[in-house]
C-alpha cells in the first residue's frame, strides 16, 4: 500500500463532499480553493457549469486592503467582498463547498465574512 500525500487526501475528501453538494440556479455552490499564499473563491451554478461570481486574494481591489491584514483576517475581508459582489448579482443563498479543507483557519474566517456580508448558508 502506498502512502498518499496531503494533496491526494484533500482531493479524496473533496470528491466525497461534492457527492452531496450541488449548486443550482436558486442556490449556487460557494467553492473555496486555498494555496499557501492566496485564496480563491467562486460561486458556481453546477447545472449550467457556469461561474457566477469570483473573488481572489490576487485582485487589485483586495490587495489594497490586504496590506493591513494577516492571512486569516484577509480571508474574512475576502468573504465580505464576495458577499458584496454576490448581492449585486442577485445571489443571497449558497451552499458552502469547503473544497476538502478542514473548516478552520482561513476557510472558517472566509465563511464568517461571507455570512456577515449577507450570504445565507
Amino acid at each position: 500500500m502506498s502512502k498518499k500525500n496531503k494533496r491526494e487526501l484533500r482531493k479524496i475528501r473533496h470528491k466525497r463532499v461534492r457527492k452531496k453538494v450541488k449548486g443550482t440556479k436558486e442556490k449556487p455552490r460557494l467553492c473555496v480553493f486555498r494555496s499557501n499564499k492566496h485564496i480563491y473563491v467562486q460561486i458556481i451554478d453546477d447545472e449550467k457549469a457556469h461561474t457566477l461570481v469570483s473573488v481572489s486574494s490576487l485582485e487589485k481591489d483586495f490587495r489594497v486592503l490586504n496590506k493591513k491584514f494577516s492571512t486569516s483576517e484577509g480571508a474574512y475581508h475576502l468573504g465580505k467582498l464576495l458577499a458584496e459582489r454576490a448581492k449585486k448579482a442577485g445571489i443571497v443563498k449558497v451552499c458552502f463547498d469547503r473544497g476538502g479543507y478542514p473548516y478552520q483557519g482561513r476557510v472558517k474566517k472566509l465563511a464568517e465574512g461571507a455570512r456577515e456580508g449577507g450570504l445565507i448558508f
